[in-house]
Order: structure tokens, then C-alpha cells, then sequence
């Protein structure tokens, strides 16, 4: 028997997968003698600065027969997988105790989610994409309806279950047709083998290609794909609906890349046209619905919508810089969402939900420096400069005009200033209406730290893009 794929050293790229899934186990079992819960978060954020060291130093290359792989472009989702875990757990400590869902488990869950999204990015394989992605989801549903008491959080589980498994059906679907075709699931076989044997005309191959489109289409919530977003957004506890809103939807576009341009690289003509009109759909109902919410929750599920559909502008260029503008769009929006996320978690105390856009009223009156941190998140999101929203959607919009899509990419523009009525509508309040009551903010130490974390990066990366731009363009040789 040949034990050679399974050697000690073949676990040295998949190290930081390996310390994240111990770091988990270790919460389950020391939930039970731990009494403070605040312990088991610390433990979580350490065992996430120690997979990230492992991410940037730790040994590169394939493992697990090549199915496995550690490279400059699996290492830059991973360091966004990381920032969504760690801003989430910084912003759950004093949300959960209210919420009275501070249970251990909770911890473990989004490290066991964290570790799904750094599977499916590190894969070479189709079967190793599934695993990493149920992984994921499971962990995700789960998420979402914590809040067991509430009917809203248990209906937000439901749906997302639901739509979850209808989305695996398509991507299982789509995998047995290319292992039907080519006989192999790995990347690299299959688009030799889509070369060698002329199959870019192929029926089934295109009829596979529009199956992964819509099993990742769920995944980053582009339109039609996108009903189980505001309900889930909207039902889930807070925290985890900014962790959902930047970690799943960063790995589907991170393996959207790993698989399209890899496997799929000579079809990029028939799955470019296909997301075209999904992205310029996506833009326009997320922006045009946006509008009508007065519910922050469910504004920013219609905003994370369209934010898809500009972050696939990148993606549909087909080109190396275009991925690269996709890539420096999902970084840039991981600190000014969970930057506003953070914010309404701020808000939340015992009878006051925070989530309704009359609670922001005369906040910059009793908290100057809360209100200009939600400020700075909402130009961001807008796409003002200096802020770093502003430079994410500079790119993707310019790599698309280079591609030709100018046409999508005016309409792009329009849709981003209609965007800012719902965004500034929220600064509107907060600094041109008068308080209906006193507002009582006591942030604690972890979402204080979790605003400025945020808040810097999002202006940082808007005044000195260059060092954000850098990384990607050394991240993106792992694609190419």
C-alpha cells in the first residue's frame, strides 16, 4: 500500500486549516468547565492571530494527493475569512449577553464557518470545494437562527437551509456532469482536458457551467438568487449577519475565482455573458429596493445585493486586473460593512433594537464620535472619496470600461449615486433631526476596538490604496 500522499509533511500548507479546527474543538469541551464566556471568545480571537501568522509564513504547495492547496491567492481570502471572524466575535461578547444566546457553541460555530470558506478557497478539487462549502453552510444555518426564542431568527435558519440545499443541489448537479465528461474533478485536469478535447462548444459542458453559476449565485446573493438574503439578514443575530454579509459572500466570489478562471478559463466568453446581466440586474434591484427600507437591517441586505453586483464587474472583465479589482472591492467592503454593523450593534440595549432608521435620530448630538464613525461606513459604502468605497468601485468600474462593458458600468454609476438617497438618508438623521429620547451608549472594550479596527481601515485603504493594491497584486499569482 502506497502511503506517500499522506506523509507528516504534506500537512504543512493546511496548518492554519488544522489550528482553527482544533482551536473550535478545544471551545466545545472547555464550554463545559468555563463559565465565562468572554474566556472562550479571547480563545477564539488567539486561535485566529495564530492561523493568520501560519496563512502569511507558513509553508505553500499542494497537499492531500493536490486536492489541497496553499497559495498567495488562497492566503488573501483567508486573511478576509479572518477579519470577518475576528471583528464578529470583537462585536458578539456584550450582543450576545443580551440577547441571552452567550453559549460556548456559538464561538465554535463561526471558526467551524471560518474554516469552510478557508477549504473551498485552498481547493484543487470539486469534491474538496463541496466539502469546504457545506461546511460552511451548515455551520452558517445554524448562525442564523441562534436566537431561539425568536420567530423571526428561526424563520431566517429555515429559509436559508432551504434555499442552501437547493443551491448544493445545482452544484452537485453541475460537478457529476463534469466528472461525467472529463473524468476527473480536478481543476487543472479538467481544463487541460477541456483543451485537448475541443469541448468548448459542448452542450453539457455549457449546461454544467450555468449550474455552478447559479450554485455560487446564492452564495454571493446576486439577483434572482437572492430572495433568502433580507429575511436571514434581517432574523439572524446582528453579529452574525455582518459575519455572513462578508465571509460566505467573499468565498463564493473567492472560489467563483478559483474555478472559472482556472477549470473554466477557455468558456470565459459563455460564463462572462452569463453574469453580465446578473450583475446589472443585481445592481439595479438591490439599489432600487434599498430605498423603500426603513428597517437598517434589511437597507443593508438590499446595499450587500448590489455591492455583488459591483464587485462582479471584476469577475465578468475575465482579466487578471479585473479579478485583482474584485479582490481589493471584497477587503475594502469587509471593514465598512461590519463598520456599520458594529454601529447598530452599539445601539442594541434591553427594549431598544437599534435596527429602525428613527433610532439614529440626533445621535451625532449625544455621540459625536458614534455618529462620524457611522458617517465615514456610510460614504464608503456610497462611494465617496477619501473613503476606501470609493477606490473599491473606481477599479471594478474601470476594469470593466477596459473590457467594454462601458455601457453596464454607466448605469453602475447612475445606481451608485440613486444608492447614496438610503445611505445619506441615515446621516440626514443623525445630524439634521433632534433625538426622540436620550440615547444610552455603553460600548464595551471589544466593540470600541472593533469600531476603530473598522473605521481605519476604511479610511486607510481610501487615502493610501497603494499598500491594499500591492498585496492583491502579489495575491492574484495564485490564480495565474
Amino acid at each position: 500500500m502506497n502511503n506517500s500522499q499522506f506523509q507528516l509533511p504534506d500537512l504543512g500548507p493546511a496548518m492554519p486549516e488544522i489550528l482553527i479546527a482544533g482551536i473550535a474543538m478545544i471551545i466545545l469541551l472547555a464550554d463545559l468547565v468555563i463559565n465565562r464566556k468572554e474566556t472562550l471568545a479571547f480563545l477564539s480571537i488567539m486561535g485566529i492571530f495564530v492561523a493568520a501568522f501560519y496563512a502569511l509564513t507558513g509553508a505553500s504547495g499542494a497537499a492531500f494527493g493536490n486536492m489541497f492547496i496553499s497559495d498567495s491567492y488562497s492566503s488573501f481570502f483567508k486573511l478576509i475569512f479572518f477579519l470577518a471572524a475576528f471583528l464578529s466575535i470583537l462585536i458578539s461578547a456584550r450582543y450576545i449577553a443580551i440577547e441571552k444566546i452567550n453559549f460556548g457553541e456559538y464561538y465554535a460555530l463561526i471558526l467551524f464557518s471560518t474554516l469552510g470558506m478557508m477549504i473551498m478557497v485552498s481547493t484543487k478539487n470539486l469534491m474538496v470545494l463541496y466539502l469546504g462549502l457545506e461546511l460552511m453552510s451548515l455551520s452558517t444555518y445554524i448562525l442564523a437562527g441562534f436566537i431561539r426564542s425568536d420567530s423571526r431568527s428561526n424563520e431566517a435558519a429555515l429559509k436559508y437551509f432551504i434555499l442552501g440545499a437547493f443551491s448544493s443541489a445545482f452544484l452537485l448537479y453541475g460537478i457529476s456532469i463534469i466528472y461525467g465528461l472529463t473524468g476527473t474533478t480536478d481543476l487543472k485536469a479538467i481544463a487541460a482536458y477541456i483543451n485537448e478535447n475541443s469541448l468548448t462548444e459542448n452542450k453539457m459542458l455549457l449546461l454544467s457551467v450555468i449550474f455552478f453559476v447559479v450554485a455560487f449565485g446564492f452564495k454571493i446573493a446576486i439577483v434572482p438568487f437572492h430572495m433568502w438574503t433580507p429575511d436571514v439578514y434581517e432574523g439572524a443575530p446582528t453579529a452574525i449577519t455582518a459575519f455572513m454579509s462578508v465571509g460566505p459572500k467573499a468565498a463564493g466570489f473567492a472560489i467563483i475565482g478559483r474555478v472559472f478562471y482556472e477549470a473554466f478559463g477557455t468558456l470565459n466568453v459563455y460564463w462572462g455573458n452569463m453574469l453580465v446581466p446578473l450583475a446589472l440586474i443585481t445592481i439595479v434591484i438591490g439599489n432600487l429596493i434599498a430605498l423603500s427600507q426603513t428597517n437598517i437591517k434589511r437597507m443593508l441586505a438590499y446595499s450587500s445585493i448590489a455591492h455583488s453586483g459591483y464587485a462582479l464587474l471584476g469577475i465578468i472583465a475575465g482579466t487578471t486586473d479585473g479579478l485583482m479589482s474584485t479582490m481589493n472591492y471584497l477587503m475594502i467592503y469587509a471593514f465598512m460593512n461590519i463598520g456599520a454593523f458594529s454601529i447598530v450593534i452599539m445601539l442594541r440595549r434591553e427594549g431598544f433594537s437599534g435596527v429602525n432608521i428613527d433610532d439614529y435620530q440626533g445621535l451625532a448630538k449625544k455621540h459625536p464620535i458614534t455618529a462620524a464613525a457611522m458617517l465615514v461606513f456610510m460614504f464608503s459604502l456610497t462611494g465617496i472619496p477619501p473613503t476606501a468605497g470609493f477606490i473599491g468601485k473606481f477599479y471594478v468600474f474601470m476594469e470593466a470600461v477596459k473590457a467594454g462593458y462601458v455601457e453596464i458600468v454607466v448605469i453602475a454609476v447612475i445606481f451608485s449615486a440613486v444608492s447614496a438617497y438610503f445611505y445619506l438618508r441615515i446621516v440626514m438623521y443623525m445630524y439634521m433631526r433632534e433625538p426622540k429620547e436620550d440615547i444610552m451608549l455603553k460600548p464595551s472594550l471589544s466593540i470600541s476596538l472593533a469600531l476603530i479596527i473598522a473605521a481605519a481601515g476604511t479610511l486607510l485603504f481610501g487615502i493610501m490604496p497603494s499598500a491594499l493594491i500591492n498585496l492583491v497584486k502579489r495575491s492574484v499569482e495564485g490564480i495565474f
